[in-house]
């Protein structure tokens, strides 16, 4: 049986685009059937109905707290049946009881080699440093921003002359690679968060 994976995003869902293209395969070990986004014009929701995915809104302002409105998007996902959820350019930062229930079952995609360079203005910050090279990382979810176990990196070098946008446009294009690999590993149960580690099998 194929996971049933749901994508939460927040604007143009690049990442989820890659991961509705690699899931369109039927031999691939996980199905899309669900994009969430707290952004009612947000982009990637026209793919994703275009594609026939479900999608839901959920309007982070519409609720009082951060922890109702991941109440509200943990709802959504059990009435789905979601077994993965992959975060795609989704700008919330979940509550901790959220990380913990979907612990091991939770992923994101980050435009750095975690542990460099964490949160926002990722680009901004490697050219500052004058790192050679930079990347992307799919990793766990854990309570602590970006810093849940690696499941698979790819490196970009940082070219001379390189400005924000280009360095984020070359790590894109490898994150549009990553994060189905990563995925097609987690649905096949070859990586498994264990004791805070991600274990391969």
């Amino acid at each position: 049986m194929r996971k049933r994976v749901a994508i939460l995003i927040s604007g143009r869902g690049s990442n989820m685009r890659s991961l509705i293209a690699a899931a369109a395969d039927p031999s691939f070990p996980a199905e899309v059937v669900l994009v969430i986004s707290n952004v009612a014009d947000a982009e990637g929701l026209k793919h994703a109905a275009a594609a026939g995915i479900a999608t839901k809104i959920v309007p982070h302002k519409a609720f009082p707290s951060r922890e109702e409105f991941d109440a509200a998007v943990d709802a959504a996902l059990g009435e789905a049946r979601i077994e993965i959820v992959c975060q795609a350019g989704f700008m919330r930062i979940l509550s901790d009881w959220f990380a913990r229930k979907w612990e091991g079952r939770l992923l994101n995609i980050h435009p750095s080699l975690l542990p460099a360079f964490k949160g926002v203005h990722v680009h901004e910050q490697a050219l500052e440093a004058g790192v050679r090279i930079s990347g992307c990382t799919v990793h766990f979810v854990v309570p602590e921003l970006d810093a849940g176990p690696i499941i698979l990196q790819a490196a970009v070098p940082v070219e001379a002359g390189d400005t924000p946008e280009t360095l984020a446009a070359r790590v894109l294009a490898e994150e549009h690679k990553l994060y189905p690999a990563a995925l097609r590993l987690i649905a096949e149960g070859h990586v498994k968060l264990v004791n805070g580690r991600a274990l391969f099998a």
